[in-house]
């Protein structure tokens, strides 16, 4: 069985086609080499990239599918690296890897940017009043806990009261300190208006930077050693020697899977 399985991922890897600007292919594996910063970087571009939100259901049908056949070694002759990694990338970015169902759309790693940026700006929009403070602070918070939410890890469930809690949290946090600074704003009679304008700009800052630490209440903590790799959209498993030493030598595991989201 064993020496049956060695021999179809050697003829899976070798019907992978070697493409001069695709490296050979891994399932499951990131792309880019992650031991560089601009491998990182472009890995990380990959996660964001907004074109997989158009991809059709035929087109990911097909991905999923074409990462099967390598998995067996049954792929058609001819397929190539660039067509495995295209094929993973998009399934990841649409399937969760725990329940294997599609992720709504704004809630993809892939949406952050294009669903979260009307939302950043509508929080540095000037001379708020207090409902549309209140109103832009609930919206950035709720997106946040979808995007954790639906990015969960589904293999160890945890109570929707736990959820729940981190979302109130968040908002209350995130909304207290808005508004709470734009009223000390507004009362320092020291500030010109240019300079009561610019400030007040600078508020959503630490407003949103402790209440996203709450907002996070069903994923896993920043690291896990010993777990098992790709068990979250976030995470990704990197060996302990690849780490600054300062991190390595506080875990005797040979590997850390790390939370790589945004």
């Amino acid at each position: 069985m064993a020496d049956t399985a060695t021999t179809a991922s050697a003829a899976a890897a070798s019907a992978a086609n070697t493409s001069t600007d695709a490296p050979p292919f891994q399932l499951g594996k990131p792309r880019f080499q992650q031991t560089s910063f601009y491998g990182r970087l472009r890995h990380f571009l990959d996660i964001i990239d907004p074109r997989t939100l158009f991809v059709t259901e035929r087109r990911l049908r097909e991905a999923v599918q074409l990462l099967e056949d390598y998995k067996h070694g049954t792929l058609h002759p001819g397929v190539t690296n660039e067509q495995l990694w295209s094929a993973q990338k998009i399934k990841q970015a649409i399937l969760h890897p725990d329940t294997n169902e599609k992720i709504f759309m704004p809630f993809r790693m892939s949406g952050y940017i294009p669903f979260g940026t009307p939302i950043v700006v509508g929080l540095l929009l000037p001379n708020q009043t207090l409902a549309s403070t209140v109103f832009w602070q609930w919206l950035n918070q709720s997106h946040n806990a979808c995007v954790n939410y639906a990015n969960r890890n589904a293999t160890k469930p945890s109570p929707a009261s736990k959820f729940i809690q981190g979302y109130l949290g968040a908002v209350i946090s995130a909304v207290s300190i808005a508004v709470g600074l734009n009223v000390l704003v507004q009362k320092a009679n020291k500030f010109t208006p240019a300079t009561r304008l610019l400030v007040q700009r600078f508020v959503p800052f630490p407003a949103v930077g402790p209440a996203g630490d709450g907002a996070d209440a069903s994923g896993p903590p920043h690291a896990h050693p010993g777990a098992p790799p790709d068990r979250h959209v976030h995470a990704r498993e990197i060996e302990t020697s690849q780490l600054e030493p300062e991190i390595a030598r506080a875990t005797s595991s040979r590997t850390v899977v790390y939370n790589k989201g945004l």
